[in-house]
């Protein structure tokens, strides 16, 4: 029983990551910028979360957390959130969101990279065969003929892969800080994240004085702050299926997003995206060979 609702709970994130990279492009396309998208997700995402916290450790929150750990979680929300926000909706405009969420979807190959420098964790031969078989599939998508139907180069690959790349960063140096500081919840980690990337998107937006966060046509708010919910909900039942299940079956089903992805833009996006033979075996080739290296993560972790 325990194991049904684990694989129930852990297949909500990738359902929902799926279909959200669809409401990312509608946002986009309909006039929408990647700071705007950005700003938007965080600010629903911080709220549900504080609402979250307030509601299951009411006035408790925050009370084991010092200094040191705050700084940590809120490194992790300025460069692995808001970095990587910036990079995930300037793909999805530049190469569509079938091919950007599965070119995300190489962040194990990042986080098992910097978790080996970094935290000393060692690799298991079988992560290079995962990681072999995930940039063969991001080959395959370069040469997909996909995605958005203006064209793009394979050159823009470099948004998704930076956006994996810095959710990669985020995710080892949120695995730090919960390993150092033993006192500070889940939630309140991811909160602290949130506040770290709104306080970082801001800056950015004060100091380039974007004034299209604010002339961006009025709908385009809807499409984000609908994908910021999604996200949200993912991640909570993310952590759902993290506490009852084991990372090792809950990781690679979360992972499958991109198939999802896939499945939605070409029933929902066929006026705006090509979803041909190639971004399906890209996308099944990325996300095979990202269960390979988190399983082989596991292993070595474990």
């Amino acid at each position: 029983m325990v194991e049904t609702a684990v694989v129930a709970l852990a297949l909500v994130p990738a359902v929902l990551w799926g279909f959200s990279p669809v409401l990312s492009k509608r946002g986009m396309a309909a006039g929408g910028s990647s700071l705007q998208a950005s700003l938007t997700v965080v600010v629903v995402d911080t709220s549900l979360f504080a609402g979250a916290l307030l509601a299951l450790q009411g006035t408790n929150a925050f009370a084991a957390v010092t200094p040191e750990a705050a700084a940590v979680f809120l490194g992790a929300g300025l460069v692995g959130t808001a970095l990587g926000r910036l990079a995930t909706f300037t793909g999805v405009d530049r190469v569509g969101a079938s091919i950007n969420s599965a070119g995300i979807s190489s962040r194990p190959l990042f986080a098992t990279v910097l978790a080996a420098a970094f935290l000393g964790q060692a690799v298991e031969p079988v992560v290079g065969v995962g990681i072999l078989v995930l940039v063969a599939g991001l080959v395959v998508l370069a040469l997909s003929k996909g995605g958005d139907l203006s064209g793009w180069d394979p050159r823009d690959l470099v948004f998704p892969l930076a956006a994996a790349f810095f959710f990669g960063v985020g995710n080892v140096a949120r695995a730090y800080g919960l390993r150092t500081f033993g006192d500070v919840t889940l939630l309140e980690a991811v909160a602290l994240n949130e506040v770290g990337a709104l306080v970082a998107l801001v800056g950015y937006g004060v100091y380039a004085a974007r004034g299209d966060v604010f002339s961006a046509p009025r709908r385009t708010y809807a499409y984000f702050a609908g994908s910021g919910t999604l996200t949200a909900v993912a991640l909570l039942a993310l952590f759902g299926a993290l506490e009852l299940g084991r990372v090792a079956v809950v990781d690679p089903l979360a992972a499958t997003a991109p198939l999802f992805t896939t499945v939605f833009a070409a029933v929902l996006l066929r006026d705006l995206e090509r979803v041909t033979r190639g971004v399906v075996v890209g996308a099944l080739l990325v996300v095979v060979g990202a269960a390979v290296v988190v399983l082989g993560s596991g292993a070595s972790a474990a």
